[in-house]
Order: C-alpha cells, then structure tokens, then sequence
C-alpha cells in the first residue's frame, strides 16, 4: 500500500541533505530521469481519498544521499483535476529545495505554460531541457542562454532515454538547492490590465501581513485568488484576517470578466499561454528539417493502418514466438540444474534426519513446488518482461495506441486507453492503476474490465507451460484467439449497455529511438524481482498447505463439491478445481500447483512433473483457458477496488467467473464433439 504523503514526504526530508521534486508533462520522458537517477528503487506515496501516487527514491552526489519525489505527469498545476491537484500539493507540501522540470523542446510553447505557474510559486528550479536531439533534426534551434535569461533558471539540454545531460542536470540541481537560489525571470509579466490587478492585490496581501498557509510569495497568491482557485479561497477564507483581500480578489475578478467578457481564470491561462508564445519566439529560430531519421521513418510506418497493422500482428507473433522458445530453453535450464543438483540432497537430508513421514512429506511439496516456478512461472514471466521493457523503451506502446485509437472507440475508449492495457499483459495490478490517465470513471470501468481480460504474464506462464509445451504452439495460440475474440465482445458489449461516450485521443507522439540496455535491464529486474518475491512465498505456502491437504486424504475430500461444474460441465479433474481456487492468490499457482500434484502422484510412475499424469492436452487447454479468463488475484482485485471500489470490483470480478465457466464448458463440449 503506498505511504501517506504527508508522512512520506516527512520521512525523505530526514533522511537526505536534499530534496528534488521531479515535474513535467506527461510522456515527456520525466519518468526516464527518475529511474536513471534512482535505479527504481522507489516508494509510492499518496494523499488520503486520491488514487494519483507521487514516486520517491533517492541518488547520491559526491557522498551525499539526494531525495527525488516524482511529481504526476500533468499540462498544469491547479486544483481542477486530480493530477493536477496532487501534482501542486505535492510540491507545496514537499517544500523541495528544487523543482527540476523536464520540459519537451519539441514543443516548448505547451511545455512552458507549467514552467511559468512554477515559477509563479517562487520555488527554485531547474529546467531539462529534454528530447533536445529531436528538436535539432525537425529544424529547431534553442538559445538555452537566452531561455535561461529570461525565465531567470539553469536551463540543462538532456536526452532521458539515453541518459545524456542528467549527470550536469543532478549537480546543477544540487548547486540551485544549496545557495537557495530563487528564480530571476526577466520581463516576464501579464498584459496590463491583468497585471495592474495583480499588483493591487498583491499591496493588499502584502499591507494585512497576513498568515500564509504554504509560505508563498505575495504575488502567488494574489494569483491564485484572482485565478478563483478553489482549494486557496477555501483555506484564506477560513483564516483571521484574509476575509477584505477575498472580498477585493471578488471585485477585480468580476472586472476583468466585464472587460474581457471571459472568467479571470480564462484570462489569466490565456496570457500564460501568450506569454509562453512569446518566449518561444524569442528562443527559438526554424532551420530546415533534416531528413527523417530512421525512428520518425518507422513511426510512421507503425501509425499508418496499411502498414501499422501488420508489424502490430508481427510483434505479437514474435513476442509469442520468443516466449515460447526462449522461456522452453530457460525452463528445461532451470528446472534440469534443480532437479538433479538441489532438490535430491534437500531431500535425502531432510528424510534422513526427520524420516519419511506426513510432515515431512508435505514439506518436501515445498521444494516441488519451486520446482514447479522454475519449470513453468520465472522462465516465461522473466523472458515477457524483457520483451515488454524492450517495447517500452523503443517508444513502440505509443504508436500502438496511435494506431489503435479509431478500435478503441468502437469500445468506447480511445488509443491512449491501450498503453494501460498494453501493460496489462505484463502485470494486470500497474495497468488498473494506470488507468488513472482516463478522465472519466465509465472509461475507467471500462478499460478495468478489459484489462483483468488481458492475460497477464503469469496467466501467460500458464499457457505456455501447460499448452504450448505439452500440446504445441498453436493450441496455446488459439487459446489467445479465443481470449481476444472473448475480449472485443466484451467491449463492445459494455460500450452498448453503459450510456455515455469516449472522450477524444490526447497524447503526445515520439519517434522511435534506439533502446538501451542498461534500462531494458534496469526495467526488467525491478519487475522481475517484485513478482519472485511476492510470489514465491505464496507458492512455497500454497505447496505445503496442498501437501499436507494431500498427503492427509482431505485434498479429494474438498474437491468433491466442486465436481459439477469442474469435473461435470469443464470435463477436468475434480482436484484441478482447488488448485483454480489457490491461484487466486497468484495466477501462476494455477499451473505450478498443478505441476507439483503431478510431481506427487507421479513419483511412482518415474514421470516426474509430467502434467499428463493427471490431464490430457484437450484438458489441459480448457484447464488454461479458464485460468486466463476468470477473477483476477488478489493483488489486481484489491487494485480494481482501490480505483474502482468495491461495488464495481465485485462485479467485475462475478462477470469473470461466469464468463470463464461459460467459456470452460463450451470449449470442453466443443473438443469432445470433434474427438467423437
């Protein structure tokens, strides 16, 4: 569960000599400099009724322990949105010794509308400068000194996703924290009449000597009560003294809505923008735009449908592809050097101290059971999050949901919907989260559902190792036909009952770069290692609890009541039912359970492991396709609720159990028709 906010961010500012708070829009690489300079070791924190998680963790320079919080991913600061909300509150409440803000330069006017807000708040800051190398092949050509004149910060170039600039961009932040150094903006002001308004509202605040609740400088506030800012009218109001500077901040907002006929809050963000605008062309000079490179080449190619279409089937193939093979190798890797170097001498010496016995036996379904992770869970999973971190980071997701955006609404979602559901193929528990991109809860129900559909990469362990290794490769892929034919209908299913409709896609687009491996790795093991400790105890456990339940005669006992619907309409062993009910704590269990009953009831036969001991392959696909489609584990459960609540996670989580069994039965009946 991630911290409280106010905790956590206590907790850092005892334990490091400074502290950075990271901002930026969003897809503007800010994420790719707070895993380069923090390794993603990281803690999520959050404010009490908000779901939007500010990420903490720490570098270090010249000895000393640096403290990073990485802010949401927002185009504003303000209270109107969630994002937003926790983004400002975050860095009033930090009270960081720096603002780093990752700013794209490929679109500076936008970028520079959160630049000035900031800059508003009186925080010291730094900008980076980001995707500079783009900027220069479309033409565009910066005067980082002038930038830096006029907004009165260091201006660092960088270029996240290689790590270029961000050792300069850590120490000059450093340097900006430790002399205190406040920004120095030159000439940058609002029109006029706006500006005069300021100004009269800033003597007022000024002339109270007034209690402030963040310690802001005169003129923010002055700001933020003129931009009728909610959450600011809501505290000064509640605070001795503030009540004739709201009455005056009334007055003068209904002035400029008489002589502009707009709200002062429309006003006030169109002369930010215009503002913006103008340093833009005080900075930046057109060149003519070099030939596309190959990445803008190749986005290209990926976004259009004519040719998008096939490379998107050609990746998925290769990612089955590769999974398959490449976690088959792993797995007979592993599972071989287990098998003939660890588990007999585990064995041999626990039986020969405790003897052969019903405790001893059911704690040896312990070492089967990490034999059965070996065989058919880390392998598949370890080779998926590569394959995902390597999609991540050559910019590919984005162009999928590009691509995909005109589907996407027939499903009454948008492209932009598809990164977190993307995603979900890797884990289903981050992409619920990352549903938070969406703005309304109906897209939100929506991609939920969609998403604990997607078969996550232990759900895919699954399928690899109980179908495609003992049943070929294109029984495991028909599985993921029927998963995705499963899935469409299910959208435009919910899209037809639930009223509304889909916002349209708004998202900024990169062309492809060339990956690193530094950071596929750095991706790769940060996943990889959550997943073996989360899961690895639950299996360990689920092993012993199903030996002892075995090797006691009470697993058969308690899965008698399932045989209807498991054994009567599913066509599979009664005892398969328990191991579906385990796998709830973690999806693979479904498989490394059942491997490890197989290791039992076929020790006799010599036949170690052979999942053919206890089902046939048709079983065995009906086995998997039910494990990929019904209620998720735990962890996403407590997720959907999380985001959803509970009310609608039920649901969803009924909706998969039925359609699942539904599913099971039609497919076991369905085989059996054509066997016969």
């Amino acid at each position: 569960m991630p911290l409280s906010c106010h905790s956590a961010l206590h907790k850092l500012h005892g334990e490091v000599s400074h502290t950075i708070a990271l901002a930026g829009n969003p897809n503007v690489g800010k994420s790719s400099v707070f895993n380069s300079l923090t390794g993603m070791g990281v803690e999520t924190a959050n404010y009490p009724g908000k779901t939007v998680e500010i990420n903490m963790g720490t570098t270090r320079l010249n000895g000393k322990k640096i403290g990073i919080f990485d802010l949401p991913g927002t185009y504003a600061l303000g209270s109107v949105s969630e994002d937003q909300w926790v983004a400002r509150r975050g860095v009033l409440d930090g009270k960081p010794d720096v603002v780093v803000m990752v700013v794209d330069a490929t679109n500076l006017a936008r970028n520079l509308y959160m630049v000035l807000q900031f800059l508003e708040l009186g925080f010291p800051m730094v900008i980076a400068l980001n995707v500079l190398d783009v900027a220069h092949r479309e033409g565009r050509r910066i005067d980082l000194e002038k930038l830096s004149t006029l907004l009165g910060v260091p201006v660092v170039p960088t270029v996240a996703n290689r790590g270029e600039g961000l050792d300069v961009l850590i120490r000059t932040a450093v340097e900006v924290a430790s002399a205190r150094r406040l920004p120095s903006p030159r000439g940058i002001s609002f029109g006029l009449d706006v500006e005069g308004y300021i100004e009269q509202l800033t003597s007022a605040i000024a002339a109270a000597v007034l209690e402030d609740p963040y310690g802001l400088p005169h003129r923010a506030l002055a700001i933020l009560l003129l931009d009728n800012d909610d959450e600011f009218i809501g505290l000064t109001s509640a605070m001795p003294g503030w009540e004739p500077v709201l009455t005056l901040a009334a007055r003068l907002r209904q002035k400029i809505e008489a002589e502009h006929g707009q709200s002062a809050h429309t006003r006030i963000a169109g002369e930010r923008h215009a503002l913006a605008g103008l340093i833009v062309d005080e900075v930046e000079t057109r060149e003519e735009a070099e030939k596309p490179g190959w990445g803008e080449r190749l986005w290209r190619h990926t976004t259009a449908p004519l040719t998008g279409v096939p490379v998107l089937f050609g990746v998925l193939a290769a990612v089955f592809v590769l999974m398959y093979y490449a976690g088959t190798m792993l797995a007979d890797l592993m599972s071989g050097v287990w098998g003939d170097y660890v588990a007999p001498p585990i064995r041999d010496a626990t039986f020969g101290v405790f003897g052969e016995n019903t405790v001893t036996l059911s704690a040896m379904w312990a070492v089967d059971g990490f034999e059965a992770a070996l065989t058919v869970g880390i392998p598949f999973v370890l080779v998926f999050y590569v394959l995902l971190a390597f999609l991540e980071d050559t910019g590919y997701l984005n162009s999928v949901a590009f691509l995909t955006d005109s589907v996407m609404h027939r499903l009454g979602l948008h492209g932009r919907a598809m990164i977190p559901i993307v995603a979900g193929a890797g884990c289903n528990v981050p992409a619920i989260i990352g549903t938070r991109v969406l703005s309304t809860m109906r897209e939100r129900i929506l991609a939920g559902t969609l998403i604990v559909l997607v078969p996550c990469s232990a759900r895919s362990a699954v399928i690899f190792g109980a179908v495609a290794v003992y049943a070929g490769l294109m029984p495991a892929l028909a599985i993921y036909a029927i998963i995705g034919l499963i899935w469409v209908l299910a959208g435009l299913g919910l899209n037809k009952v639930m009223p509304g409709k889909s916002n349209g896609l708004v998202m900024e687009m990169f062309p492809f770069r060339r990956p690193r491996a530094a950071t596929i790795i750095k991706k790769t093991w940060f996943r990889f290692k959550a997943f073996v400790f989360m899961a690895a105890p639950i299996l360990i456990a689920g092993s012993v609890i199903l030996g002892a339940l075995f090797n006691t005669g009470l697993l058969f006992d308690l899965a008698r009541p399932m045989a209807p619907v498991v054994e009567g309409w599913m066509g599979l062993p009664a005892v398969t039912g328990l191991a579906l009910v385990m796998a709830i704590l973690r999806k693979e269990l479904a498989l490394q359970l059942l491997v490890t009953i197989a290791i039992a009831m076929g020790a006799a036969q010599a036949v170690e492991g052979d999942l053919n001991v206890i089902m046939s392959n048709s079983q065995l696909f009906v086995y998997a396709l039910v494990t990929a489609i019904y209620i998720p584990c735990v962890a996403t459960i407590a997720a959907l609720a999380r985001e959803l609540g509970w009310r609608r996670s039920g649901v969803i989580m009924s909706f998969t159990i039925g359609l699942a069994v539904l599913a099971g039965g039609i497919a076991n009946h369905t085989i059996a028709l054509f066997a016969a």
